[in-house]
């Protein structure tokens, strides 16, 4: 067994086999980035190595070669299923904690995943199996198959790169596109084909395998809640399963994975129609998946839970599994989501910035990235955490969920929290009721500023003030004969979240104040006191708990898994979002790099005219002029990285217009 254990990864999941490692008395020895010198893998580790990329395996093999490392867990994602990087940490006399390279490359692209596992009797989607089809070749395949239809890329993953095509006329420009996104995510432009599942869900199957021909299934993940073909919520086991299918399903994940000679913990993905009542083979992901802990959480091995990293950890120093399929049972349910630095109400543009504060709730379970400190920028995926909740059924375990994101709060970066307490308690989601285009089905989301917020952050900056000092620069003016003015706060959102200005007027002390929102609001009796850093507020006989931060003149508050940022207008700098109006320059609508710059000092341009792309996560914002005019102050610089709301050009309207 080895003593030392590098891990190629970062964020939550290098945090999380940590963990494993210690518990079990082993060394973790992380690596790390330039941005991620003081992130939390990094001080979990007993010892860690700078290099240049994650993607950089050479580097890497070095690093874990110079600490004394004996063996490499990839985590996922980065080189987690890069064959090449399996053969360079074996050259090096290390033990690779993961499935044979010639596992990798055979699931790895998809029309030979197909070729390898339907021989051995698992269900394919009607779709083309041959590589190297042309643009012609994959329309008269798509037809053959009859609309609508899935293009895939057979190099890749996570939802880059499909499309479905309802109708022949689209056809032309889907293939093109998807040729396109192709190539630029895993430089392979290989098209696949296949019949389009009409309202799909997806269902995966965990499974592990060792070296001596010993393979069984855990049951079965569903995953169908998806944004873009990126998991959001996931839980185990299904809503839709019955015995007979879980059994019939997990039968073809082990056959799968025999048929591949498959070693390690391993995940067979099958798409299937509403009721399960017909699936189909989609892929084989040749690692740990982000989801695994719903599944630790479910699975019992005669009576006993299972930890996922530390099987991983024994098959790969070579032991058997020492189980067969008939120990393995699934007690109670269990739901994961992951909190994402996103804004769901402007389109899911990642966000970013510094953590201020965190608060983790002690009624679930918590796979975290971060930390109260930590910078959240562009380079990486925005996944800041991963929260688990279980019960003995679905509905306990959502309500577990729910209860556990309303006591997290995360300060200082946007975040999907609020949207994903939202999304749980959806009419739908809570029936089981899913499929992968549900989510594109809701609304958008919209998150105004509520009025007890707006108060609190009043009676906030009330609280600030030091003892004995009177707001004078707030006051309203002096009425002879009268109670004193108010003082008053013009209050607009901030942090790259919209919203009109409102004045908040906050008369007496804050143990005893007359709260008015609005100018036309109504006086509320307040009162706010401060408690082991905890705002406490009590607005018209409601007391509700607020977790605060503030910096750069921006204040944060939380309560019931919701956080806004506010600035006070008076101190806002002349500044809009791209594709807004009034004075002030357009500025960055999300944390990332200038891709382009596409107009230059003086140039004329014209409404709607693209000026500056922005790209974050391989995600692409173009910043159009807002009317015509003169371009000015043009700040964006191709390959700069820019932040959040950061001022990229101005376009100063045409006299006369």
């Amino acid at each position: 067994m080895f003593t030392s254990v590098l891990i190629a990864n970062r964020g939550e999941i290098a945090v999380r086999i940590t963990r494993t490692l210690h518990a079990r008395g082993l060394r973790a020895v992380a690596v790390y980035t330039d941005p991620d010198a003081g992130a939390p893998h990094v001080r979990a580790a007993d010892v860690a190595v700078r290099v240049p990329d994650y993607l950089d395996g050479a580097a890497i093999v070095e690093a874990g070669r110079s600490v004394g490392a004996d063996a490499v867990h990839p985590g996922y994602g980065f080189l987690a299923e890069n064959a090449a990087f399996a053969r360079q940490v074996a050259d090096a006399g290390m033990t690779w904690i993961g499935p044979p390279p010639e596992a990798i490359e055979a699931m790895g692209d998809k029309i030979r995943a197909k070729a390898t596992v339907g021989p051995a009797g698992v269900p394919l989607v009607p779709g083309s199996d041959g590589s190297g089809l042309d643009d012609e070749q994959v329309a008269a395949a798509a037809r053959e198959i009859g609309f609508p239809v899935l293009l895939k890329p057979s190099a890749g993953g996570g939802g880059k790169g499909m499309h479905v095509v309802e109708h022949d006329a689209d056809l032309a420009d889907a293939i093109t596109a998807a040729r396109r996104e192709a190539r630029g995510s895993f430089g392979d432009d290989t098209l696949l084909v296949e019949r389009y599942v009409t309202d799909p869900r997806h269902v995966e199957i965990q499974v592990l395998a060792d070296r001596h021909g010993g393979v069984v299934h855990l049951g079965e993940r569903e995953c169908s809640l998806q944004r873009r073909h990126q998991k959001v919520v996931e839980e185990a086991p299904s809503a839709v399963l019955d015995a007979t299918q879980r059994r019939a399903m997990g039968e073809a994940a082990v056959e799968a994975a025999r048929a591949c000679g498959y070693v390690g913990a391993g995940t067979v993905e099958f798409v299937t129609n509403a009721d399960a009542s017909e699936f189909f083979f989609l892929e084989m992901n040749t690692r740990l998946q982000v989801e695994h802990p719903v599944t630790e959480e479910v699975v019992r091995v005669r009576g006993q839970r299972l930890d996922l990293v530390a099987e991983q950890l024994r098959v790969a120093a070579g032991a058997e599994l020492g189980y067969d399929q008939g120990d393995v049972t699934i007690e109670g349910h269990a739901v994961e989501v992951r909190l994402y630095a996103e804004d769901p109400a402007r389109g899911f543009l990642p966000t970013g910035g510094r953590i201020l504060d965190v608060e983790w709730p002690r009624n679930a379970r918590v796979d975290a990235g971060v930390a109260a400190g930590t910078e959240v920028g562009s380079r990486y995926d925005p996944m800041l955490a991963k929260i688990i909740a279980s019960g003995p059924d679905r509905a306990t375990a959502l309500d577990r969920l729910d209860a556990a994101l309303a006591a997290t709060a995360v300060l200082g970066v946007r975040t999907n929290l609020a949207w994903l307490r939202m999304l749980i308690t959806e009419p739908d989601v809570r029936a089981g009721r899913l499929d992968t285009g549900l989510i594109g089905r809701l609304p958008a989301f919209e998150d105004p500023v509520p009025e007890d917020v707006l108060a609190a952050a009043a009676l906030a900056g009330l609280l600030d003030l030091p003892a004995g000092d009177a707001p004078f620069d707030r006051l309203g003016g002096w009425r002879l004969g009268a109670d004193p003015a108010p003082a008053r706060w013009r209050l607009v959102p901030a942090a790259g979240a919209t919203g009109d200005p409102v004045d908040v007027a906050v008369a007496g002390p804050p143990a005893g104040a007359v709260v008015t929102v609005g100018e036309e609001g109504t006086p509320r009796p307040a009162s706010a006191r401060q408690d082991a850093g905890t705002l406490v507020v009590t607005l018209d006989g409601a007391t509700r708990h607020y977790r605060g931060a503030v910096a750069d003149g921006v204040r944060w508050l939380a309560r019931d898994g919701g956080a806004w940022a506010l600035r006070e207008q008076e101190r806002l700098r002349a500044a809009r979002t791209a594709g807004g109006h009034g004075d002030g320059p357009l500025t960055a609508p999300m944390p990332g790099t200038v891709t382009s710059v596409e107009v230059a000092e003086g140039d004329h341009v014209t409404a709607g005219q693209r000026l500056v792309v922005v790209e974050a996560m391989k995600m692409e914002h173009v910043v159009s002029a807002p009317t015509d005019g003169v371009v000015k102050d043009l700040a964006a610089k191709a390959g700069a990285a820019v932040a959040l709301d950061a001022p990229l050009v101005t376009v100063v309207p045409e006299p006369g217009e």
